[in-house]
C-alpha cells in the first residue's frame, strides 16, 4: 500500500535506527518506536513505523518496503500491548535476578563472576530504560495529538505500562550500581586486610633480615666470627630486635 509521503517522512520511516518521534502533516500523522525486543531471553532492538490516515493505521513491513493495513486505533493498542508486555516480563525477571545476587552478597556468598553479571544485566536495563524513555515521549505526543479519537482508558493503561517500564528499568539500575558500590567495598576492605597482613609480616621479618644481611656480608673484621657462641648470640640480638617492632605492631592492632 503506497502513500505520497514527503522526503523527511520518508527517511525517518525507512531508517531503523531512528528514534522514537511523532510527526504530523496534513491528512498524515507518523508514530515511529524504537523499543526493546525480548528474543530468546536476550534484549534487542526494533524499530516500528506506523503511519495513520484517516484514523486508519499502517504498519511498515521493513522486508517488503511497504505498509500492511493494522486497523483502527483499538488494533494499535492491542499490537503495542502485547509488547510491552513482555518487555516488562523480562525487567520483572532482571529484578529477580538483582535480588538473587544482593541476597547472595548479604550472605557473605560474592560470586566471582559478579562483574561480568553487573555488565551484562546493566546493560540490558541501560538499554530497556532509554528507549522506554524516548518511547514514552512520543506515544504521549501522538495521545494528545488523536486523544479525542482514541479509547481513553487503554492508551492511558498503555502510557502507564511504558512509564512502569521506564521506571522498574531506572530503579535496576539503580539497585544494580549500589550492589556494585558494595561488592567494590568488600573487595577493598579484603585487599586492605591482605596488604595489613602482608605489612605486619614485613615489619616482623625486617629486624630479622638486617642481622642475616649484617652477618652475611664477605668482609673481614665482622664481630662474632670467631666467638664460639657467635650464632647463639646473634639470634639474641635478632630477638631482641624484634620485640621493641611486635610491642609497636600490638598496640596498634590494639587501636
Amino acid at each position: 500500500m503506497k502513500f505520497k509521503l514527503n522526503k523527511f517522512f520518508k527517511d525517518d520511516i525507512e531508517n531503523k535506527n531512528h528514534p522514537s518521534d511523532f510527526e504530523f502533516e496534513d491528512d498524515i500523522a507518523v508514530l515511529i518506536l524504537r523499543l526493546p525486543f525480548i528474543k530468546d531471553d536476550s534484549v534487542e532492538v526494533i524499530s516500528y513505523a506506523f503511519l495513520i490516515k484517516e484514523n486508519t493505521v499502517y504498519l511498515y513491513d521493513r522486508k517488503k518496503d511497504d505498509f500492511e493495513l493494522l486497523g483502527d486505533f483499538d488494533k494499535l493498542y492491542e499490537y503495542l500491548d502485547v509488547r510491552v508486555d513482555k518487555i516488562l516480563a523480562k525487567i520483572v525477571k532482571l529484578h529477580s535476578i538483582i535480588a538473587r545476587i544482593e541476597d547472595e552478597m548479604y550472605e557473605e556468598r560474592i560470586d566471582k563472576s559478579f562483574p561480568k553479571t553487573y555488565l551484562r544485566l546493566k546493560k540490558d536495563l541501560v538499554l530497556i530504560e532509554r528507549l522506554m524513555g524516548h518511547g514514552l515521549v512520543a506515544l504521549e505526543r501522538f495521545y494528545k495529538h488523536f486523544r479525542n479519537k482514541l479509547n481513553d482508558l487503554e492508551f492511558q493503561d498503555l502510557i502507564e505500562h511504558f512509564q512502569r517500564a521506564f521506571s522498574l528499568s531506572k530503579n535496576g539500575i539503580d539497585k544494580l550500581d549500589y550492589l556494585y558500590d558494595f561488592y567494590r567495598a568488600r573487595i577493598d576492605e579484603k585487599m586492605n586486610n591482605i596488604m595489613f597482613i602482608l605489612t605486619l609480616l614485613s615489619g616482623i621479618f625486617l629486624p630479622l633480615t638486617l642481622v642475616t644481611g649484617f652477618f652475611g656480608m664477605n668482609t673481614g673484621g665482622l664481630p662474632l666470627v670467631n666467638d664460639p657462641y657467635g650464632t647463639i648470640k646473634a639470634v639474641i640480638i635478632g630477638i631482641a630486635l624484634e620485640i621493641p617492632i611486635v610491642y609497636i605492631i600490638w598496640k596498634m592492632m590494639k587501636r
